[in-house]
């Protein structure tokens, strides 16, 4: 995989992670391993990890659309220094581009956002969590269907565990465990939809030409995500833009899931990215689900299930099993 797939692949709408190729690219250039690089993409993959908690706190505080807006608008802010100083601002960019970044924000931002916070509101941060740990294997899925990609067992091992995992933690989750069960299992649903919008935007990603940087493609695909963003509050939310109501907390778990997971952590990743090797990149995808399921209990204050660790714990061997993938293919290049 190119190092603009990659960081492409872990944008702003959270995992955008691109383990559907190899990373033979990166595996010819020069790389580096130092402590930098390494904080680099740890620390980025433990901000993307905060989504998804932070998708549950904003959903349950503010309309949807109005949240999703304000998100890709302070992101948007965040990156543009970053493109303006570190890119060829859009000068590269071919015609053909456009289409294809339309599309990426259509569904990799505005689908992906909408149906998380929705979701989330449903269900419960660990399973929320849980869920979007599986975002490798569908993505490499999707590969095979729609780009002829190759087939093996790792992937379909992956794609075994993830939906194991996901069925054991909702259907042994305690009556404890936040809405009601038909709610919870819709919010599942969302949050697997969404998951599924996320293998879109990796895979739209890859019909990109090589003249445009993840970080030029996220702020494009953030502008027009926050202009159709305001476009859906004022049909659809209630009270849209009203934050009359809004809490301190509220406000600040808003701000923080936009410039943090939205523009903060794509350029920090990016950064390290651009040095790592392969094999260190994709092992550090590991720390994401990680983070998720960690800040679900200690920000979202939910109660530790010996079947959380059991559901998680499927899912997580999927995980693994396609950073295998991931570093077998850049052995393979």
């Amino acid at each position: 995989m190119s190092r603009k797939g990659m960081a492409l692949a872990t944008g702003p709408e959270l995992w955008r992670a691109s383990m559907v190729d190899s990373l033979s690219t990166m595996a010819n250039q020069n790389t580096s391993s130092s402590p930098t690089t390494i904080a680099q993409l740890l620390c980025g993959m433990a901000l993307f990890g905060t989504a998804t908690p932070l998708s549950k706190i904003v959903g349950e505080h503010f309309s949807i659309f109005t949240a999703s807006c304000l998100r890709m608008a302070i992101a948007s802010i965040v990156l543009a220094p970053f493109v303006w100083f570190a890119t060829d601002r859009f000068e590269k960019v071919q015609r053909s581009d456009w289409g294809v970044i339309a599309a990426i924000s259509a569904f990799g931002m505005v689908g992906f956002t909408a149906t998380m916070l929705y979701g989330m509101r449903l269900t419960t941060g660990v399973i929320g969590s849980t869920i979007m740990s599986a975002t490798p294997a569908v993505t490499a899925i999707g590969a095979v269907v729609f780009f002829g990609a190759a087939m093996n067992w790792r992937k379909a091992g992956a794609l075994a565990l993830g939906v194991g995992g996901i069925a054991v933690i909702n259907l042994f989750r305690g009556s404890g465990d936040g809405q009601g069960g038909d709610a919870l299992l819709l919010g599942a649903a969302l949050v697997g939809a969404a998951i599924c919008m996320e293998a879109a935007y990796t895979l739209l990603s890859r019909k990109l030409s090589d003249g445009i940087s993840s970080l030029e493609t996220t702020l494009a695909a953030s502008i027009m995500a926050a202009i159709l963003f305001v476009v859906l509050a004022l049909v659809f939310d209630s009270r849209p833009f009203d934050f009359s109501e809004a809490t301190g907390f509220g406000l600040g778990a808003l701000a923080f899931w936009g410039a943090a997971t939205g523009g903060l952590a794509p350029v920090i990743w990016y950064n390290g990215v651009r040095k790592a090797p392969g094999a260190l990149t994709a092992g550090a995808m590991a720390i994401m689900p990680l983070s998720a399921l960690a800040l679900s209990y200690l920000l979202l204050g939910e109660a530790f299930r010996w079947i959380h660790l059991a559901g998680f714990g499927l899912v997580f061997a999927g995980l693994v099993l396609m950073i295998v993938e991931n570093v077998r293919g850049a052995k393979q290049g």
